[in-house]
């Protein structure tokens, strides 16, 4: 079962049952457990399981509590899926994937949405222990401004409208933390500024760690909890001995030709979603084809329904 491509893949998994089993002893470990009550007495039916517990007693499988529930796609299919979307450095397009699963693009977009939910459980623990180097920068997501229509190019004037009198749409900006040779930690933020940023490095990376970023003000207050140096790109100055934010900047680049080249364009309500997809498949980078995917099925709890993910 040590597959190292996806037609392997599909070959150990062609019949349903062998991906029930399979599932069941990845989530259960053979011990069928109610995923309404706790119970872990249940019996088995024709179609699942149902608890012992009289308090309860409802049928159940092993897709119930988990992002497979309610969806009538067979198993082989979402396996298949979760392998590509993981495996893909740049991820893979709900188009692309629709024809490579022989399914409607829709479902395809709400398959990949769900695996997106799985993999923001793969967010790493406190970076910068054992005096590892870590760095921290921003980015920004959106077109360029050289390339709008003229008809809604900035208003010079009135920078928050634009020609038309719609609202100006500024980019979207991501905050990046990252470990020299270990994981990433991104998230969605308003702005670039330090009520957004220290909190967030706070959160991330241990006290007393190093932690380089460029000479943005937002981030004078890291002195106080960490070993904090800079570099200033604004007088070309990118390296000074260990201190750089090379890394994060490489990663900078990843992540943007996925998102332009793979899904040209993502709203500020699933960017968040995106960016768990990228942050886990680089933290992953090490780890084999099949480590990563029984990796990422393990964190396959909780669901996704469809009217939540299309919802205003």
């Amino acid at each position: 079962m040590n597959f190292k491509s996806l037609p392997q893949l599909l070959d150990y998994f062609k019949k349903e049952e062998t991906c029930i089993k399979y599932y069941e002893k990845l989530r259960w470990n053979n011990n069928p457990t109610c995923p309404h009550c706790g119970s872990e007495n249940p019996y088995a039916t024709t179609r699942g399981y149902k608890c012992s517990d009289s308090t309860c007693y409802k049928k159940f499988t092993v897709k119930v509590g988990t992002i497979f529930e309610n969806s009538k796609i067979p198993f082989r299919i979402w396996f298949a899926a979760i392998y590509l979307c993981t495996s893909h450095k740049k991820g893979i397009s709900s188009v692309q994937l629709a024809i490579d699963l022989n399914i409607t693009q829709k479902t395809a977009w709400f398959v990949l949405h769900r695996i997106r939910e799985m993999l923001k459980k793969s967010a790493p623990q406190m970076l910068g222990d054992n005096g590892s180097i870590v760095e921290s920068d921003a980015t920004f997501i959106g077109g360029k401004e050289k390339n709008r229509h003229t008809n809604k190019k900035r208003n010079l004037l009135y920078p928050e409208l634009k020609n038309d009198g719609t609202p100006y749409v500024k980019k979207k900006t991501v905050i990046g933390i990252i470990e020299r040779n270990g994981k990433v930690v991104l998230k969605h933020v308003s702005a670039e500024i330090a009520e957004n940023m220290v909190p967030f490095v706070q959160d991330t990376v241990k006290d007393g760690a190093k932690v380089f970023t460029d000479q943005h003000g937002g981030y004078s207050e890291l002195a106080k909890v960490y070993t904090h140096n800079t570099v200033n790109h604004s007088l070309r100055v990118y390296v000074q001995g260990e201190v750089h934010t090379n890394t994060i900047e490489n990663f900078w680049s990843v992540l943007k030709r996925g998102l332009y080249g793979i899904y040209h364009q993502v709203s500020d309500k699933h960017l968040e979603r995106y960016l768990n997809e990228f942050a886990a498949r680089f933290n992953a980078r090490h780890t084999s084809p099949y480590e990563n995917f029984n990796s990422f099925l393990t964190k396959s709890e909780g669901g996704l329904l469809y009217k939540n993910l299309i919802s205003k």
